[in-house]
């Protein structure tokens, strides 16, 4: 006879499983009112991406290597957007809250990948801006568009086989807790929790993983700032410094959007795993929500040609 799903450990090659998903802690008769601002900043993300993308492709003169790796900071905003979306939105709107086994892996694979994209985007762009500034008579040379190509195919390989090994090792596991995750869509952190078996192999290579890539990737921005600033105020004249400085500002607002809230959930759930859900909840939205919702915005106030690329864009469509 088939025993539960919710049994006291669960053998998930051979029975039906799925898991539980969380809305907002406490406030669960409010998901209506709730579901309005967080469509808000879905159609933000998904407008202000698309945007960006649609200008990119059709200005050519922005076809230069700054806005190449923003189209693909843009496009990782935009997968990282769509994974997080059906599942949040069918919770708030239909109180839908079971997700399947295969279905919560992928999701976990997606928003993980594309976390990990971003970061090592990122750090691509740090790179443009060091080359740019420290390098500029060789800039056009050394950041050719099959040379980008490759940094965009590496970015995807090297996010993708960091992700998938976590994925394996935590398949192999049982189950043995409650189902019940602690948010409206799966991160590997939250599933780790419910395995009722060693987990000593999935942890190393989670700190593994975390030193690769969540340290690693800041850490080399930041050599690669403190490159920039020791070039710029040792040959630089002080509107010069000015503005390499601020070509540069939206980079760093764009890494401290995706650092400040990524360091503060791995925090949360080593160090804080007692307080309370509605914490927890809010951090790790606020950690998937923010950098494809303030990136757009980001680029588009500081960046003179995006903006006169959407005007053009936005006055085409009105003579059309």
């Amino acid at each position: 006879k088939i025993k539960p799903i919710m049994s006291e450990v669960t053998n998930i090659t051979e029975l039906p499983f799925y898991f539980i998903l969380t809305g907002i802690p406490g406030l669960e008769a409010m998901h209506i009112w709730i579901s309005i601002p967080f469509c808000c900043l879905y159609t933000i993300s998904i407008m202000g991406n698309t945007t960006i993308l649609a200008v990119i492709w059709t200005e050519s003169s922005l076809h230069q290597p700054m806005y190449l790796f923003l189209s693909m900071l843009a496009l990782t905003d935009l997968g990282l957007t769509l994974t997080t979306l059906p599942t949040v939105m069918q919770l708030l709107w239909f109180n839908v809250r079971e997700i399947s086994f295969e279905g919560c892996f992928a999701q976990v694979f997606f928003i993980h990948t594309f976390s990990f994209m971003e970061s090592s985007v990122l750090l691509a762009m740090a790179y443009d801006r060091f080359v740019a500034i420290c390098r500029p008579l060789h800039y056009a040379s050394i950041l050719t568009e099959t040379v980008i190509g490759r940094i965009g195919i590496a970015i995807v390989i090297r996010c993708v086989l960091a992700v998938l090994p976590s994925l394996f090792l935590l398949k192999r596991l049982p189950f043995c807790h409650s189902h019940l995750l602690s948010h409206s869509y799966c991160l590997h952190q939250d599933m780790i929790r419910l395995v009722c078996a060693d987990t000593r192999i999935n942890s190393w290579y989670g700190f593994v993983l975390v030193l690769l890539i969540i340290v690693l990737d800041p850490f080399l921005i930041l050599i690669s700032y403190g490159l920039i600033l020791h070039s710029v105020l040792g040959t630089a004249s002080r509107a010069e410094r000015f503005r390499a400085l601020n070509n540069c500002l939206s980079h760093i607002l764009a890494v401290l959007v995706l650092y400040v809230p990524m360091v503060g959930i791995s925090m949360a759930h080593r160090f804080a795993r007692h307080a309370s859900p509605l914490v927890h909840v809010v951090m790790a939205n606020i950690y998937l929500l923010s950098p494809p919702v303030m990136n757009p915005i980001i680029y588009t106030v500081k960046t003179k040609q995006i903006r006169q690329g959407i005007y053009r864009l936005l006055s085409q469509g009105k003579a059309n």
